[in-house]
């Protein structure tokens, strides 16, 4: 059987594997525990290929415990129970570690299974994602766990790989490669922070690349570029090109126009990035049409739930109809930055005691020598409305929501104008 080159490449120790340098250098977080041996928990979060499950062998091996591999994509309950069978087993007599790949696709009861097992300490978890852990993981799961990130690799780092590979393919059929270092740098930039993508380049380099005459592969970087994976070369879903393509997605929506958002979103989808579309378009939904056009926030979580339903190709359709929307829709980022005020206050530290007639009291002290809630109760006065104190004395008189000038807002203000006028 035929060895995929990227299997045979993987590291063996910590100081073989590409990147990761925040977290397994010297005296850095990941490192020093496994050194310590004392295994928590664990959630490996970061694109694909770039080490999550190289660094769960390596852990098993240093510890000494028996490694268990299960992929949330395939697995079951069933598949738990096989594992928790060998529990106490000569097999595993130091324990079990479980790399649970792609945990995000495991539901709450299967996640839920898990729990008895981590929390006495009989199975170590170590859990990887390409999605944010604090969106996919069951919380009881995350907060039993410690969330390591692991970033994509940068292609000066991954350019000592692809060398190695060429002279491993080199040896492994007993011909010369010639691979310059402008197609082994475009490898290591093409793979978008990916080393499993860049060993495939490799791989496929050297098997569509015909000898010459005297014996000899030449790699171009004409071959590499024919070759390499094309999702790759376009989008790195850790990276800058990532940040900026939704970056200009968000501001093309807040500024109005659907052409730009549009071609924006087409990225985004061609890149299979479906997540970050579905996220973006719902912050800006809310942020920037926000109080000028309420009901757009259910329409557009409506039209993201049908993508998320849908899945890709066909989650394009919804997802266009709700960017195209947002674009020809008011804006009004008043609400924004009423509740980002509110916060900045907070962290400036100026609050204070909820007023009285606001508290859930039930009863009065002894001490108290003006016994009674005193809250009014809006619904027993005209309009449904009568003045009374609800922020904290210290602020009492602060300001953090101005109407937008949207005919929406200007209409709630015109309305509340009459209302308040008499207070």
């Amino acid at each position: 059987m035929s060895i995929p080159l990227a299997q045979q490449i993987r590291p063996t120790t910590l100081e073989e594997v590409v990147g990761q340098k925040h977290l397994i250098g010297e005296n850095m977080p990941l490192r020093n525990i496994i050194e310590s041996g004392n295994l928590p928990n664990m959630i490996f979060y970061g694109p694909s290929g770039v080490g999550k499950t190289t660094v769960a062998s390596i852990i098993a091996k240093a510890t000494n415990r028996k490694l268990c591999k299960l992929n949330g994509t395939t697995a079951g309950t069933a598949d738990i129970k096989a594992i928790v069978a060998q529990l106490d087993t000569f097999e595993a007599q130091n324990g079990i570690l479980l790399y649970l790949d792609e945990i995000q696709y495991f539901n709450k009861k299967q996640q839920q299974t898990l729990l008895e097992y981590i929390e006495v300490g009989s199975i170590t978890l170590i859990a990887s994602t390409t999605e944010n852990p604090y969106f996919y993981v069951y919380n009881a799961i995350l907060s039993r766990s410690t969330v390591f990130e692991f970033k994509a690799i940068s292609p000066e780092e991954i350019i000592p790989a692809v060398e190695r590979a060429f002279r491993i393919v080199e040896k492994q059929n007993g011909y010369t490669i010639n691979a310059d270092d402008e197609t082994v740098r475009y490898i290591s930039t093409a793979c978008g922070g990916d080393v499993r993508k860049a060993m495939n380049a490799v791989e496929l380099c050297t098997l569509t690349v015909k000898p010459d005459a005297d014996g000899v592969v030449n790699v171009t970087v004409e071959d590499a570029k024919r070759l390499t994976q094309r999702s790759a070369m376009k989008y790195d879903r850790d990276g800058d090109e990532h940040y900026d393509i939704v970056s200009a997605y968000q501001k093309s929506m807040r500024g109005s126009d659907p052409d730009a958002a549009v071609h924006y979103l087409a990225r985004l989808l061609d890149a299979g990035d479906l997540p970050s579309a579905c996220r973006r378009l719902m912050v800006c939904a809310c942020e920037d049409v926000g109080l000028a056009y309420p009901m757009i926030i259910p329409i557009v979580k409506a039209a993201v739930d049908a993508a998320m339903m849908l899945g890709l190709p066909e989650a394009r359709i919804p997802l266009a109809d709700a960017v195209i929307l947002v674009c020809n829709s008011p804006k009004s980022n008043s609400a924004y930055n009423a509740i980002n005020s509110a916060m900045g206050d907070l962290k400036k530290g100026r609050s204070g005691p909820i007023p009285r007639q606001l508290q859930n009291m039930h009863y009065d002290g002894e001490d108290n020598k003006n016994k009674g809630q005193f809250y009014i109760y809006p619904h027993d006065y005209e309009n449904h409305w009568t003045y009374q104190q609800y922020l904290p004395d210290a602020i009492k008189n602060v300001k953090y929501y101005e109407y937008g000038k949207n005919k929406n807002e200007q209409a709630a203000k015109d309305y509340w104008d009459r209302i308040k006028k008499n207070k």
